[in-house]
């Protein structure tokens, strides 16, 4: 399915009908698009895993539709997380449709969506931002010009750690070779939504942010910002789709230090590699190469071994945290992070 998990279809789905399938959750990861990473991070996949499906069991109390229908424990019996006793990777979700735009003539064709499609995926990224911790990709933005100030809200140049008063909604591509943001007017036409459709997405994104902030204070941490990916079933209802609230999914700081999938993004950015990355996602938009992976000059690095130990740690203990329960031998997440920031002051 994709760079971190695997879908098993149990059942296709059909034009007005969900199938059935088991995401396998893996200990892969990505960075900045580029797909599997050289090396895994033990654990991460189950402890994504639970934390995914607890954040949908929660949103699902707030009425909330989602395509979740469970987690499947050793015994192969479909169960919800209250119910776990041992870690698992593997959920049961239903599935939709899904219509991968075709690159034609330098950009991508969306043709294929019209107004009363049914049983598919929304080919977007929908982004709440309550904060902008640093690395967040509106610094970058509000440099090349493609977000003013004023779009955030805000009056001047924000700062590293600054909180916004009213979350910040955003979005990108979803089914893209590379994730591109985009205006609401924007994804209204490449989706050819509604404008009732339009607020209820923003109404769904609103709630999960607050439910998600919510959970995310078990283990003390800010919920800083996060996304969500929606479809529309078999009868034009929005329902969340994929996974909420886990640390690839959203960023989240302790004291001001991130914890989340930023915690390897920072690491890459330090090497010549993130700087080839870079250059070649800006040749290929310049000259409408689909594919820049081609035209990167080198291949990413293996992560630290210490560090990497300490990320399992860090995947594992936020999710004891999330569920309330120490389904991972792991150190509290607090203790983590103090062998994080030792590593940081040790790798300066």
């Amino acid at each position: 399915m994709g760079s971190v998990k695997d879908l098993q279809v149990l059942k296709k789905p059909e034009e007005k009908k969900a199938g059935k399938g088991r995401f396998v959750f893996s200990d892969r990861y990505s960075v900045f698009d580029w797909g599997e990473m050289p090396d895994h991070i033990p654990n991460k996949g189950a402890a994504l895993c639970l934390m995914g499906a607890y954040c949908l069991e929660q949103v699902e109390k707030k009425e909330v539709k989602t395509h979740y229908r469970g987690l499947i424990n050793e015994k192969g019996e479909r169960v919800k997380t209250h119910q776990l006793k041992k870690p698992t990777a593997i959920m049961e979700v239903d599935l939709v449709r899904v219509f991968k735009p075709p690159f034609k003539k330098g950009s991508y064709d969306y043709s294929t969506y019209s107004a009363d499609l049914v049983n598919f995926l929304l080919p977007l990224e929908v982004i709440y931002r309550n904060g902008l911790p640093k690395g967040s990709s509106v610094f970058k933005r509000l440099e090349k010009g493609s977000l003013k100030v004023k779009d955030l809200g805000l009056k001047k140049m924000p700062f590293p750690g600054q909180r916004f008063k009213k979350p910040f909604f955003d979005l990108s591509t979803k089914l893209e070779e590379k994730d591109r943001y985009l205006s609401w007017q924007e994804a209204k036409e490449i989706s050819r939504l509604k404008d009732l459709e339009i607020k209820k997405i923003k109404d769904i994104l609103s709630l999960v942010n607050k439910e998600i902030s919510r959970i995310a204070l078990k283990g003390q941490l800010v919920n800083e910002d996060g996304k969500i990916e929606l479809a529309f079933d078999s009868e034009r209802k929005l329902m969340l789709v994929d996974v909420i609230g886990t640390l690839d999914e959203c960023r989240f700081t302790y004291q001001g230090q991130p914890i989340s999938k930023e915690m390897v993004r920072q690491f890459y950015r330090k090497t010549d590699w993130y700087q080839n990355v870079v250059r070649a996602k800006e040749t290929a938009s310049q000259k409408g190469i689909k594919d820049w992976k081609k035209i990167c000059s080198s291949q990413p690095t293996k992560l630290d071994k210490e560090l990497k130990k300490i990320f399992s740690q860090v995947y594992q203990a936020t999710a004891n945290a999330f569920l309330e329960k120490d389904i991972f031998s792991v150190p509290q997440l607090a203790e983590v992070i103090k062998k994080y920031t030792f590593w940081l002051e040790k790798n300066k």
